[in-house]
């Protein structure tokens, strides 16, 4: 006889928003990323547009394998732009450029929830780490141990909560430049900023799927105590 645990419930919801948020990033961009923009803009060089524009000329652009890998390196100076953004001249290809270039505005500027985020990430490596180990040495040993185990994984909901408004803030910025630049308009700025909410949403998705697992951990970690 099968052992029914009521709080996989958890991770099957948590599952499903993922996979939702996922399927609506990707199909939203397939849909725009045959939407080609007016001015002959190429991922590339709507890039280097916008960190020239803002001071950023020693950051560099390079492509980078796979389909929306897309991400700005801090610390070597290089926003990677993939496949499907590095040459595509479309609306969608622009939007996730930009958005890049809108975290290394964060960096100049000195947006604190970025500094919050790379400051906390060794912490949350560690405590990531650490985490399910003693969880489950928690079920079996102790309640408090457990709790522990519980505790360390929160913090990796604290780091994609603080990550979401960074995510945020950068499409924005990218939405900002591109409307005042004039390098999208019109339907080629609905078509972006949608691409854009979309990839938000997973960020969301990845927050209510953490924090649905976090408490799940907590309800087991008291089950333990029980």
């Amino acid at each position: 006889m099968y052992y029914y645990d009521p709080t996989y419930i958890f991770v099957i919801i948590g599952f499903f928003l993922t996979l939702f948020a996922s399927f609506g990033v990707q199909s939203t961009f397939k849909k725009y990323e045959n939407v080609s923009n007016s001015r002959g803009f190429t991922g590339a060089t709507a890039a280097r547009k916008i960190l020239d524009a803002n001071g950023l000329y020693n950051i560099r652009i390079e492509r980078t394998a796979g389909n929306l890998t897309d991400h700005y390196s801090p610390n070597e100076n290089v926003i990677r732009l993939s496949d499907a953004t590095y040459n595509s001249d479309s609306v969608a290809a622009i939007g996730v450029a930009a958005h890049e270039c809108g975290h290394a505005i964060q960096h100049q500027v000195g947006y604190v929830p970025i500094k919050i985020r790379n400051g906390i990430v060794p912490v949350v490596n560690i405590c990531n780490w650490l985490s399910m180990p003693i969880f489950i040495l928690g079920l079996i040993l102790s309640y408090k141990l457990a709790l522990l185990g519980a505790i360390l994984f929160g913090a990796v909901l604290v780091f994609q909560v603080v990550t979401l408004p960074t995510e945020i803030n950068a499409s924005r910025r990218a939405l900002k430049t591109l409307r005042e630049s004039y390098m999208l308009e019109g339907d080629e700025l609905i078509g972006a900023r949608k691409t854009l909410t979309a990839a938000a949403m997973t960020y969301v998705a990845a927050v209510a799927s953490t924090a649905l697992q976090f408490l799940r951990l907590l309800m087991l970690a008291n089950r333990r105590r029980d």
